[in-house]
């Protein structure tokens, strides 16, 4: 006698794997860090918990991974306007629309992970992201190259606009109104990139001055 039940898919490799951590992130967010527990997510992943203890033998193990995964598939893309403050605009939004809704509520979903382990929101943050350089210093980089700034400013300067918007985001828990993301473009990062290269040209037309004489 047939059936017409269809036969559930068996899952391996990296379409199980995925599953799993996509299961950990809705329970993380869902149920926060308390909630999260290798049990609720084989539950939620409708796999069984052995399989998670082989790959992930804790649950800090599990949330890291599950951490790495969602940075990897929400990653900020790098946009190519043609013009620097076109792209730190464009990169800014783009990361201000799809982080909103989740990083203002990391510390809470969080605060008990950095009381077991110690760690730190930094140490998530760069969990979060992928390796390789950043949107700014490929956004930055490239502007040298194109001639709109004639050197590569500091480091600390080129993460500024983030960072500051970073702020904003946790300061408001909030998604930030496109006048701030302007006012950080425009009012700071903007005059403070071009005034540091101002001063590394004079700098250096004053070394070589010195030294002709």
């Amino acid at each position: 006698m047939s059936s017409n039940r269809a036969t559930p898919r068996r899952r391996r490799g990296a379409a199980l794997e995925s599953a799993i951590l996509d299961a950990g992130w809705d329970q993380l967010i869902e149920a926060g860090y308390g909630g999260f527990t290798i049990d609720a997510v084989a539950a939620r992943s409708a796999t069984a918990r052995s399989v998670l203890y082989r790959r992930w033998p804790t649950r800090t193990a599990l949330l890291e991974a599950v951490i790495r995964h969602r940075g990897a598939i929400d990653a900020i893309e790098v946009p190519d306007t043609g013009s620097l403050r076109g792209d730190v605009l464009t990169v800014l939004t783009d990361f201000n629309d799809r982080r909103a809704g989740i990083i203002g509520g990391f510390a809470a979903l969080f605060g008990a992970y950095f009381d077991e382990t110690g760690g730190s929101p930094q140490q998530l943050r760069a969990l979060f992201m992928s390796d390789g350089p950043k949107a700014m210093e490929t956004i930055v980089e490239r502007a040298v190259r194109r001639g709109d700034l004639p050197a590569m400013p500091p480091a600390r300067i080129v993460a500024l606009p983030a960072d500051l918007l970073r702020h904003e985001l946790f300061m408001t828990m909030a998604a930030v109104s496109r006048e701030t993301i302007e006012e950080i473009v425009d009012d700071v990062f903007l005059p403070l990139v071009t005034r540091q290269v101002g001063e590394a040209e004079t700098g250096s037309s004053g070394n070589q001055s010195r030294a002709a004489t």
